[in-house]
């Protein structure tokens, strides 16, 4: 089990890796195959998007299946086939494409990570274990930054694309051939999502997964790139390096609160933490930062109390009933994952149309603004669940 979960988590950091690294690969793409901003943007909302449908039928695989031939199909069929199209792309289109299958390929993952958690460990180690999944799994986040940056610049980004290609099939057989499911409880074939739709404890629970994550891979998965590209005329090296510290940052974040788990109330945690995320959105529109490293600080403080997503997942678990931890934690997943996709998606045109009101510079601020009314609200509907069942 252990080799296993280690090409699972393995698999992880390839979809921390796809989800951010469009934005390094922004300006190759645009010089290259003419992408525009919108083009990128949609291209990361479908990622997010045909991640977050996917986890109804997951979810059922998960309960039914089992994570191993769920896991390893999907990834073998999206995220290798999606890698392969990416690299093979003459246009914007060809990037949409690969970008909407590696969405699908990548899909199963953690939750199959976390449906083993749930099924072998108890609800308050869970917390802590899915914690420190999301931050070593992070280490994808961070090779599509600086990293990402050097190999693109030295062997170009097609050749990369193809290495990636060939290591994503590597992990995918290595879940096929090593992964072993969890034995299934009593009950497994009971139920279903209308089920847990009816338990009223984890609507709050929904809309914090649906908001909190959302600005924070929106602005790390690309609205960092053109930011600090245009408001401070960043190189290529500059944007690795920003891209890399909001990595870092996340990792460090997703630590923070696995760990803040065993010594308080998590919901208070998860309330205190976005509410900062929020107050820093709105600082870019009210006090732009006047130079490239005050931007790149506030970016890494937003990646570090914008991490929270273990933490309200590991929140929702606890209400879920054990015959239903797969479609649970899936259901979960697909709002979190939904939430950044209509982020993503509405982003690009909205920041075109502060564009032509504001300016493209000011345009940025706007949206980011726009970033932390969305959190507010959303922690004001989350500030009512529960902080265990009764």
């Amino acid at each position: 089990m252990r080799i296993g979960l280690t090409f699972l988590i393995a698999a992880y950091c390839l979809s921390q890796f796809f989800r951010a690294f469009l934005a390094v690969l922004a300006p190759v793409l645009t010089t290259d195959l003419g992408a525009t901003t919108i083009d990128l943007a949609t291209a990361s909302g479908l990622w997010f998007a045909t991640f977050a449908l996917m986890q109804l039928p997951v979810g059922w695989a998960l309960d039914t299946l089992g994570p191993r031939r769920t896991a390893s199909a999907l990834f073998i069929l999206g995220a290798v086939g999606g890698c392969a199209t990416f690299a093979l792309a003459q246009g914007p289109g060809g990037i949409i494409l690969a970008m909407a299958l590696i969405g699908i390929g990548c899909s199963p993952i953690l939750m199959a990570t976390y449906y083993i958690f749930a099924r072998t460990f108890s609800a308050a180690v869970f917390g802590t274990l899915a914690g420190v999944t999301v931050g070593v799994s992070s280490l994808g986040n961070i090779l599509s930054a600086a990293p990402l940056a050097w190999v693109v610049d030295s062997f170009g980004w097609r050749e990369t694309l193809w290495a990636t290609t060939g290591f994503t099939l590597v992990v995918a057989l290595g879940i096929l051939l090593f992964l072993r499911d969890p034995p299934k409880p009593e009950g497994e074939a009971r139920g279903s999502f209308v089920e847990l739709l009816r338990i009223r404890a984890l609507w709050p629970i929904y809309v914090g997964m649906f908001i909190c994550y959302a600005p924070t891979a929106g602005i790390r998965g690309l609205w960092i790139s053109p930011y600090v590209s245009e408001v401070f005329d960043a190189t290529l090296q500059q944007v690795g390096f920003a891209t890399l510290a909001m990595g870092l940052a996340m990792v460090a974040g997703n630590f923070l609160y696995g760990v803040a788990d065993r010594f308080g109330s998590r919901k208070g945690g998860i309330l205190l933490g976005n509410a900062l995320v929020a107050v820093l959105c709105l600082a870019f529109f009210v006090v732009p930062p006047a130079t490239f490293g005050i931007a790149v600080a506030m970016f890494v403080a937003i990646g570090t109390f914008g991490a929270s997503y273990p933490a309200v997942m590991a929140h929702g678990r606890g209400f879920l009933p054990s015959h239903l931890t797969g479609r649970g934690v899936s259901l979960m997943n697909l709002f979190g994952m939904g939430g950044a996709g209509v982020m993503q998606f509405a982003s690009g045109p909205t920041h075109g149309a502060l564009s032509g009101s504001l300016g493209p510079i000011a345009a940025y601020g706007a949206l980011f603004a726009i970033f932390g009314v969305a959190i507010l609200l959303g922690l004001a509907v989350y500030a009512m669940a529960k902080e265990r069942p009764a």
